[in-house]
């Protein structure tokens, strides 16, 4: 794990990993950083709050290279819940349409992952806050008009599993920016025609930049107290 920066690097402008907690926003993390740096803070890629891990944020002059690193590859690991499928595509709703796991073995698993691999084509969840006609996309779906999304290009590099005990499969994902991994979880389930939803997701890597060189908010907290106080 990385030394903490110095207050008067932090003022001036660098690279600030943190591990964000589960059920926090990533403008919570800003909102409880900025004050006690007293440094202009912005982040690079939101993690949806029932997510966990790396949140790079940029301070002072490097609040200008938040779209470069917003552009790196990206990798998850996470749990994908099959035989059941939610509204959000993840544990933000509750599970429906219940199906059987007969037949889906990991054979099958691997065979649909493999399809998944390379240059495809993503429609985004309803419920994420990609803009359409100027309202966020949650907000159609909350008031429950209709509301219809256009596929995207992403590209997937690695769609792997690191245990499967079904229903839940184990995975660890490395795709490019714009990847949800909400609807890959989604799509996967419904290749496999049992449905699936995202359980857990933590984000491991921003291009080089690693989770295992992050640090939580509290240890962020708790540093720049003493740095205050020497």
């Amino acid at each position: 794990m990385n030394s903490f920066p110095s207050l008067q690097e932090i003022a001036e402008g660098t690279v600030l990993l943190v591990d964000k907690p589960l059920g926090w926003t990533s403008f919570d993390v800003i909102n409880k950083l900025r004050k006690p740096m007293n440094a202009k803070l912005g982040h690079a890629g939101t993690l949806d709050p029932l997510a966990t891990g790396l949140l790079v944020v940029c301070s002072g002059k490097f609040t200008k290279r938040i779209t470069e690193y917003q552009k790196q590859d990206k990798e998850y690991t996470g749990i994908i819940h099959l035989g059941a499928t939610t509204p959000t595509y993840d544990l933000e709703s509750e599970p429906e349409h219940f199906q059987s796991l007969m037949g889906i073995d990991e054979s099958a698993l691997l065979t649909q992952a493999q399809s998944f691999i390379g240059a495809i084509q993503q429609i985004p969840p309803i419920h994420s806050a990609i803009r359409k006609d100027g309202k966020r996309a949650y907000e159609y779906a909350r008031s429950g008009e209709e509301l219809k999304l256009e596929a995207r290009p992403v590209s997937i590099t690695e769609f792997s599993f690191t245990q499967i005990t079904l229903p839940e499969v184990h995975f660890r994902v490395r795709c490019s920016t714009g990847t949800y991994i909400r609807s890959l979880a989604h799509d996967f389930g419904a290749a496999l025609g049992c449905g699936g939803y995202l359980q857990a997701l933590r984000r491991t890597k921003i291009g080089n930049f690693s989770v295992d060189d992050a640090h939580s908010v509290s240890a962020w907290l708790e540093y720049l107290k003493a740095e205050k106080q020497a």
